[in-house]
């Protein structure tokens, strides 16, 4: 079992964000120490009322401080983006980490973020599956030329291809079944939802594994509101309005002893091999969040693996 560090780059305009900042760097040397595997960063755009750390740039800045750990964007908005602009610069950072990047891509949910960048929220999934395609073959250094109904490139050969070959590996976020399917296909891995309750987990992994197998593949609670997060779940996955509800089959919450426990279940349940935590939210201080990254390291992970 490995543990991944999900920094949370969401933070309240109210705070020193260069101070915040310099406090990711110090979360992340405290996991490398503790024994954490992995650190990564998502995306999001127009955030507020939050403020929100861009994650190309912040890895390349944490890659300093990472040690051995795996560098991720988790999750990078794909369809918002030029393949071509995400493999130069994915390729950069695989180079910059010594051939320790995981490209985790996912779909998106706003229609506001879409919509700023002059896309069709309707077309994101062509967008995802032709960029995914192109950024594949951009990876492996040989001109590409292609034809597509989003993009359209002639004879174009990347700057500087990534270090690990054939490439990273590609782990995709899905939340409906529709998209679970697609990760099996295009994916090495499946990212799962973070608000998904176990119960669907199991359908849907099972869902995955069958798609894999048929292709011969080897097997801030109200800031989410309104950002619509809970639209983009599963039916009958809409948030809940009192927080026991919500927290039950989701959340991991409790002393080292019962946080094992409910890790230990979801690995024994679901066969998974790598659980990214967040550990902080907006508001909560540093002391708070080495705590609780110091006994992840120190009191769970040692007997769970």
């Amino acid at each position: 079992m490995k543990f991944g560090l999900g920094l949370s780059v969401q933070h309240s305009p109210d705070d020193s964000q260069a101070g915040r900042f310099q406090e990711h760097l110090e979360q992340v040397r405290l996991a490398s120490a503790v024994g954490f595997d992995s650190v990564w960063a998502s995306q999001h755009y127009l955030s507020a009322p939050f403020t929100y750390f861009q994650p190309i740039p912040v890895l390349a800045r944490v890659a300093a401080e990472s040690g051995t750990m795996s560098l991720g964007t988790g999750v990078l908005l794909l369809p918002l983006h030029h393949p071509v602009e995400v493999a130069e610069q994915i390729a950069t950072l695989d180079v910059i980490c010594g051939g320790r990047f995981i490209f985790g891509v996912g779909l998106g949910y706003r229609d506001t973020e879409n919509q700023a960048m002059g896309q069709d929220p309707t077309q994101r999934v062509g967008r995802l599956v032709e960029g995914l395609e192109i950024i594949e073959r951009l990876w492996t250094g040989e001109p590409v030329s292609y034809a597509g109904r989003h993009f359209n490139l002639t004879d174009v050969r990347i700057s500087m291809p990534p270090l690990q070959r054939p490439r990273p590996p590609i782990w995709m976020a899905a939340n409906a079944d529709g998209g679970v399917k697609r990760a099996a296909r295009l994916g090495d891995a499946w990212l799962m939802n973070p608000h998904t309750t176990l119960p669907t987990l199991q359908r849907q992994l099972a869902l995955f594994s069958e798609t894999r197998k048929t292709l011969g593949k080897p097997p801030a609670y109200e800031a989410y509101r309104q950002w619509e997060q809970d639209k983009a779940l599963p039916a009958g996955e809409s948030f809940a309005s009192d927080f026991e509800a919500l927290a039950r089959d989701r959340f991991l919450l409790g002393d080292p002893a019962r946080v094992r426990e409910e890790i230990a279940r979801y690995r024994d349940t679901l066969g998974v091999t790598a659980i990214i935590v967040r550990v902080q939210w907006s508001g909560m201080a540093q002391a708070q969040v080495f705590r609780t990254i110091r006994l992840l390291g120190e009191k769970v992970l040692p007997l769970l693996q």
